[in-house]
């Protein structure tokens, strides 16, 4: 079916229903608000939905969009920083989950890229497996890039285009200012400890919190609306670039092959969580 738009809020009822006939896939950005240089606030929020989008595309899939609210970090030293805690994260996406279950979206995928991001996402897909038997996945996009496009990501420049080209993807291009005033070449105020945060993955291994507001984060400059453009330009090719690279088809129907297997080992190991909470209720 064609669809006049894949962000589930700006969709009517009807078409949500239409395409529930024919597939089953959601794909949730999982944002974030606070501090980061010279761009905007919901920065990491918009590059997420940017991705969330292409990726529907690339395997016909919906987006649900608007959840920029959740574990900040470091960041929590700026007072536009929108702080909520792990814990409040999880039982607010587990429950988004089991709406999106309920209304018929059996493959959900949630995705970030703020660092972060896995410890809110990473325990409620497991427990959301434990409770239903559904396997729904998270998707660690830092990770992909690394992973997947090492020739691509040359330097924090290529970061800061994929930046500039998420607001591009999002028709919010306007929103990324002009300034020059955000880049220098200081190190974190909290680079000494490094050797501690690196214990654990990204910023689960201790808690802290930037020293002052170029550590998150030195921005390139960006003094004109010509110079924007050809961010703009080359982050959004990198970003389909990048999920040409994920091949998403093969993604959506290993989940729905995982999803089989799973019934098996339920069927085998009747003490599996999920099988468990399954024969209790009947």
């Amino acid at each position: 079916m064609e669809l006049r738009t894949r962000i589930l809020p700006r969709m009517l009822n009807s078409e949500v229903e239409a395409y529930l006939k024919e597939n089953d896939i959601i794909i949730v950005p999982v944002g974030t608000v606070e501090m980061h240089g010279g761009m905007p606030l919901d920065s990491e929020t918009v590059i997420s939905e940017a991705y969330a989008l292409k990726m529907a595309e690339a395997c016909n899939g919906l987006v649900l969009t608007g959840l920029p609210y959740f574990y900040a970090g470091a960041t929590t030293s700026g007072r536009g920083t929108v702080q909520v805690s792990i814990r409040q994260g999880i039982d607010y996406l587990s429950a988004i989950a089991h709406s999106l279950l309920r209304q018929g979206f059996k493959r959900q995928i949630y995705i970030s890229f703020h660092g972060p991001a896995h410890m809110t996402c990473s325990p409620m897909v497991r427990d959301f497996f434990d409770e239903t038997g559904v396997p729904i996945l998270y998707m660690d996009l830092t990770m992909q890039m690394l992973k997947n496009a090492k020739d691509l990501f040359k330097s924090m420049d290529s970061f800061h285009a994929i930046t500039v080209g998420a607001y591009q993807i999002m028709n919010r291009l306007e929103d990324v200012p002009l300034t020059t005033g955000y880049y220098h070449q200081n190190p974190q105020t909290c680079k000494p400890f490094d050797d501690i945060f690196g214990l654990a993955y990204q910023s689960a291994a201790i808690g802290y919190c930037f020293g002052t507001p170029e550590d998150h984060m030195s921005t390139t400059a960006i003094p004109d609306k010509e110079t924007r453009k050809r961010l703009a330009d080359e982050g959004q090719e990198l970003i389909e670039t990048l999920v040409n690279r994920m091949d998403l088809p093969h993604i959506a129907e290993q989940m729905r092959s995982l999803e089989t297997y799973n019934h098996a080992n339920e069927e085998k190991y009747p003490w599996m969580p999920s099988a468990f909470r399954k024969n209790f209720r009947k």
